[in-house]
């Protein structure tokens, strides 16, 4: 008979991903990535045509000597308005832009937050202040970008800052009864991303758009990428492994909660998470990870970057995919980090 201890293993050796791109039978690129992109799509239990008009409402405008700061609050699906916060450089225009995403982090009282100084919030701006104290090096990344001389845009996910905040455990009972729905917790944070990055590329002011995150936010960044043409470019810091290499004893993936805004059920039995971010390919693509990130196994990282390298080798587009690992850092998104993501986004926008 078989037992739990004996099941999972098994369970874990199934886990071939026959869709890859290299093990599927398709051949053409094209014709695969169409593919690929139908599958995650069809995983997502989400339904994809939503064409809700944005119907953006712009705050008062707030000016820095760099740009400047708006609030805005739109329809990213029709069942809720999303309030997120948009910098704009100072000048004639069209700027690059970046698409930003907050991380989890399990601090749901702030989202855009943390990567936004929130100038219309003073309530907030210690625990913000402290986030990015802990993770970025003391910097306001959003705030950054904008100095740069990039339009960025900041929303929160589902549960965080305006949108919340919920309790670390009720992030179960939210993903269970969007699976009671029907639906999907996780399906439904993808498809406002790729609705955030329409939004943002339509904006006349912007001319090409970037998706940047770390942790969540680097997880939302590669799968914006693959499921939207709007993403030029992509850089995700410490969110990127092989499946079968995380699912090991102990690791926080596996402890449910916060996975769940990341779990898209079945996907894996056809896709790994190097094989959805591949969907992407040939566009440019950053993967910074740190060596003693404690949820990214060394191992994981080096068999995703493995398949990431041979996608876009296949696609002879080697030089537009930079895979970096940090070997003195952990989970974090430093300023050396930082600087080196920011020169490289001059570089491909």
């Amino acid at each position: 008979m078989a037992t739990p201890d004996s099941l999972y293993p098994e369970l874990r050796k199934e886990l071939t991903f026959p869709l890859a791109w290299g093990t599927s039978p398709v051949r053409d690129f094209s014709d695969w990535r169409l593919l690929a992109r139908a599958k995650v799509e069809k995983h997502l239990l989400v339904e994809r045509q939503d064409e809700t008009p944005y119907a953006p409402e712009y705050g008062v405008p707030s000016r820095t000597d760099s740009c400047t700061r708006e609030l805005v609050t739109l329809s990213l699906t029709r069942y809720e308005r999303v309030r997120g916060a948009l910098l704009t450089p100072r000048g004639p225009g069209p700027f690059p832009a970046v698409l930003l995403f907050h991380d989890h982090g399990s601090e749901f009282g702030i989202g855009k937050e943390k990567l936004v100084r929130p100038w219309y919030d003073e309530t907030r701006l210690a625990a913000a202040q402290a986030w990015a104290d802990r993770y970025y090096s003391g910097r306001f990344v959003g705030d950054e970008l904008a100095r740069r001389g990039y339009v960025v845009l900041c929303l929160d996910a589902p549960g965080w800052g305006d949108r919340g905040p919920i309790a670390y455990d009720q992030q179960q009972a939210l993903a269970s009864n969007f699976f009671h729905l029907g639906s999907s917790l996780a399906g439904l944070m993808a498809r406002e991303d790729a609705r955030a990055a329409g939004f943002l590329a339509g904006l006349k002011r912007v001319r090409r758009v970037a998706a940047l995150g770390f942790s969540m936010g680097a997880y939302r960044a590669w799968q914006t990428a693959a499921l939207s043409h709007d993403i030029a470019a992509t850089a995700a810091v410490c969110w990127m492994t092989g499946l079968r290499e995380m699912m090991v004893p102990g690791n926080n993936t596996l402890r449910g909660q916060s996975s769940y805004y990341m779990l898209h059920p079945g996907l894996s039995r056809f896709l790994d998470f190097p094989d959805v971010a591949s969907i992407a390919a040939p566009r440019p693509m950053l993967f910074f990870d740190g060596g003693l990130d404690p949820l990214f196994p060394a191992d994981g990282v080096r068999a995703a970057y493995d398949t990431l390298r041979a996608v876009w080798h296949s696609c002879h587009a080697e030089e537009r995919l930079r895979l970096k690992t940090w070997p003195d850092l952990g989970h974090v998104f430093v300023d050396r980090m930082q600087d080196e993501v920011f020169h490289w986004l001059d570089h491909v926008l």
